[in-house]
């Protein structure tokens, strides 16, 4: 496909992946390896190449941010640099034995105790920065083996992200630094290898300053890899593919780089195959032969087509394969699996969003990218459960706030159906911004799930300085050269009256709702979506706003001096079909931005769901009208002892016709359900049982009742899974409950429960979504908040059981049956690592 400029693309709408009706066989070279193709890695290697995870078995020990002798010695002196070779820590001349044990991916300031120092409060009141020299700075070293018969390949270390400076050591040598929290970054570490014996690899992690104002961890929290491949090989990313849908076939423009690290030229072609879920080959396609000269790359392409394509979209995420190869004197030389996915998307101004030609709303959420109990070192399964979470609410749609996000994040949404706006973190058009911006659009631009690029997120100052216009002019014009499917955004808060709004292909309102009907009839031509809305903040299971113990009531009441509720801005933008949908902010609350409170609340209040997942009671207000299903949530609970013969708020979101109200057996009367509302009846208090029932075409179809429950006397464990594999990354999430004598979950119970855990497995994580509790996310203990907490526990490499016993102390609370779970962990393949 050809570059298109602004307009066509505004025009045409943004097209996506395919693949072809080959018009010869080709049969796959006897060394190729394909793997599952219905795996949604981004970028697989494939046999001649190695990817190999390197997660495991690494040392860690803080350094110092101020002391060079805290700090290894690093920084002693000035001549740190001045020699190749000398870094005595990174050889075998250093001892590393009494440093901690531990695997990837690691957050080391969800770790670290709270502190009240309000410079702290954006990032959750952890100990970061220059002021706390003493546990910014992270040291983490690591040994591995390359082969005799590894010589002559390119061997090069990938580090998917680490938090935040960073600099790469191996052998003595410096590699290199990388000074982002967020993009990914690789070294090629062939000329400084030790073949045939051990290397030492060694990282000085520096997290005194972020590139956010929430949280963001401190550590390498991300995946670690080392990639091997032949010197002739292809260049990291740069294989794409690109499909129209035209009619019942889809038509796919392919193409990649070669780079040539041969000290001679060398010729070869690039071929591409093309694979269906079931791994079923349904396409090919060669490019024409070329040669390369030494150290230098050559640009290949071919097109291809193929009939009935299944097309992704969140109700059927269907993905497809391309195995693309490089063959020079009929030998495979390096190999690679792309996973792509085939859809349309356009954005039209008065008609709002399309995805594969049919309307469709964004119901979207803005996240953070950290979780209860492991802060940012999210283990790949948690991706998958948020995902989980967000889709039972009817949610088809996630912004990445507010940076380049996780592999796994990305794959998780074109795996299970989850359309995305990307966003790079730096709003820049320096070398680093558009390196930021060039990585994230290479990396993803084959990810169906992704249907428009963010250029940023409220840049108050630039945006009213005429270095706002040409900075996001540069950085559109070149997502459009490296993606020509697919259109730019930006978050926009502000100088609205401004140019630099008008340069955005879709212009992206963060609230302001008094300002958007204005804006677009003065910009009728410019497609609009809600990039952040809402910002409602309500604390789970609270029912009266509590400023004292920094409790808002989840009733859908609060929000702040510059957003709205969950039923003003849904309305809104339901009514208005220009209006591509919007995101609300946020669907998880994070850690940091402690909103609307500050000490001793660590966390925003922001959140459809808290820190853990558990849902608030907006949560059934989205799955009414954004879902499919029929919904008749009844809040708040029963459990009022102090509060008899008074007049307690009872709330209904539903999507049925008609709900009916019952106290005790007594009506409390019917209420019709209107559109985008809820249903509200003031009742007096008495204890017992609330019911309330509803009707659709006048048959009662569902019901839902909160009772007065007694007082904790057992507790329960439920697993998301009682089977995982024993790979050493799988999790198993596990809820935690008590109960009353008759078997009631307690809403109110506030028990502290401790934990134990053996076999094979370990507890990596507690949490409770209690925006105030600064218990430790790492200790076999916590409190419930409101009837709930939450833990993480992981696997082995051995299979067998993990098994999980619940108890309680005998002091400071009651004492309650203890409970046990089994979770079984199942032999599983390795990812291969060293």
């Amino acid at each position: 496909m050809s570059l298109l400029t602004r307009r066509d693309l505004l025009r045409a709408g943004a097209a996506v992946s395919a693949s072809s009706l080959a018009t010869k066989t080709w049969a796959a070279p006897a060394n190729m390896l394909f793997a599952d193709a219905t795996l949604a890695d981004g970028f697989a290697a494939l046999a001649p190449r190695e990817r190999l995870l390197l997660d495991f078995d690494w040392r860690f020990q803080f350094g110092h941010g101020s002391d060079p002798a805290r700090d290894l010695g690093f920084g002693s002196t000035q001549g740190d640099f001045a020699k190749s070779g000398e870094f005595k820590f990174a050889t075998d001349k250093f001892d590393d034995s009494k440093w901690r044990a531990l695997d990837l991916p690691h957050d080391w300031a969800v770790e670290l105790p709270f502190v009240r120092d309000e410079s702290l409060q954006g990032h959750g009141y952890k100990p970061l920065g220059r002021k706390y020299p003493e546990t910014s700075v992270g040291w983490y070293r690591r040994t591995f083996e390359i082969p005799e018969s590894d010589r002559g390949r390119r061997i090069v270390l990938e580090f998917d992200g680490a938090f935040r400076d960073t600099l790469v050591f191996l052998n003595g040598y410096f590699l290199g630094r990388n000074n982002n929290g967020y993009a990914p970054f690789n070294f090629d570490a062939t000329d400084f290898l030790i073949y045939g014996q051990k290397n030492y690899l060694m990282l000085r992690v520096d997290a005194s300053f972020g590139d956010g104002w929430f949280y963001e961890g401190a550590g390498i929290y991300r995946h670690v890899w080392l990639t091997k491949s032949d010197a002739l090989h292809l260049g990291k990313w740069e294989s794409y593919v690109r499909a129209e849908v035209k009619g019942n076939s889809a038509s796919l423009n392919l193409g990649t780089v070669v780079l040539n690290q041969v000290t001679k030229p060398e010729s070869c072609r690039v071929r591409w195959q093309i694979l269906d879920a079931a791994g079923k080959s349904i396409a090919n396609a060669d490019s024409t032969p070329q040669q390369i000269v030494a150290d230098g790359s050559a640009t290949f392409a071919a097109s291809t087509k193929f009939l009935n394509p299944a097309l992704w979209s969140p109700e059927t995420p269907n993905l497809y394969s391309a195995v693309v190869t490089v063959e020079s004197g009929g030998k495979v030389r390096d190999a690679e699996r792309i996973t792509f996915g085939v859809r349309s998307v356009s954005w039209d101004a008065d008609k709002g969003f399309f995805l594969n030609g049919k309307s469709v709303k964004l119901k979207g959420t803005c996240n953070h990218h950290d979780h209860a109990g492991v802060g940012a070192a999210l283990p790949d399964r948690l991706q998958d459960y948020r995902i989980d979470v967000l889709k039972g609410m009817g949610s088809n749609s996630v912004r990445t706030s507010h940076n380049m996000p996780t592999p796994e994040w990305v794959e998780a949404c074109d795996r299970m159906g989850m359309m995305m706006m990307c966003e790079t973190r730096l709003m820049s058009s320096n070398p680093e911004g558009m390196a930021q911006l060039e990585t994230m659009i290479k990396r993803y631009r084959n990810s169906p799930s992704i249907i428009i690029w963010s250029m940023g997120n409220e840049e108050f100052t630039m945006m009213p300085q005429p270095q706002g216009v040409r900075v996001l002019d540069s950085m559109i014009a070149r997502s459009h050269e490296l993606d020509p499917t697919r259109l730019c955004t930006a978050a926009v808060p502000a100088f609205f009256e401004t140019h630099f709004p008008e340069q955005l292909d879709v212009m992206g309102f963060n609230y302001n709702l008094k300002v958007i009907d204005g804006w677009h009839a003065a910009h009728p031509k410019t497609p609009s979506v809600g990039s952040e809305t809402a910002s409602t903040v309500s604390t789970r299971g609270i029912y009266e706003t509590d400023n004292l113990r920094n409790w808002v009531s989840a009733y859908d009441l609060n929000h702040t001096s510059w957003s709205e509720l969950a039923e003003e801005w849904w309305k809104f933008y339901a009514t208005r079909e220009w209006l591509a949908g919007g995101f609300a902010w946020t669907g998880f609350d994070y850690r940091g931005e402690p909103t609307p409170y500050g000490w001793p609340s660590i966390n925003s209040q922001f959140g459809i769901v808290d820190m853990c997942g558990f849902p608030k009671d907006n949560y059934f207000y989205y799955k009414a009208w954004w879902g499919n299903e029929p919904v008749l949530h009844l809040f708040p609970h029963w459990n009022w002892e102090e509060r008899e013969g008074e007049i307690v708020r009872v709330w209904v979101h539903s999507n049925l016709d008609e709900v009916e109200l019952f106290l005790n057996g007594k009506s409390q009367g019917s209420q019709k359900v209107q559109p985008l509302t809820h249903l509200e009846w003031k009742v007096k208090y008495e204890p017992g049982v609330i019911e309330a029932r509803g009707t659709k075409n006048g048959q009662v179809v569902l019901t839902e009742k909160r009772e007065t429950t007694g007082k904790p006397e057992s507790i329960k464990l439920i697993g998301d899974r009682t089977t995982i594999d024993a790979n050493g990354e799988d999790i198993a999430i596990v809820r935690v409950e008590v109960l009353d004598a008759q078997g009631r979950a307690v809403p109110t119970a506030e028990n502290q429960i401790s934990f134990k855990v053996t076999g094979e497995g370990k507890l990596i994580g507690v949490g409770n979504g209690d925006p105030n509790c600064q218990e430790s996310d790492k200790e076999p203990k916590r409190s419930l908040f409101n009837g709930l907490a939450q833990l993480i526990l992981q696997g082995s490499k051995t299979p067998g059981t993990i098994t999980l016993e619940a108890y309680t102390e005998p002091w400071p609370g009651p004492h309650l049956t203890t409970a046990k779970l089994e979770i079984t962990t199942k032999k599983a393949e390795l990812r291969p690592a060293v």
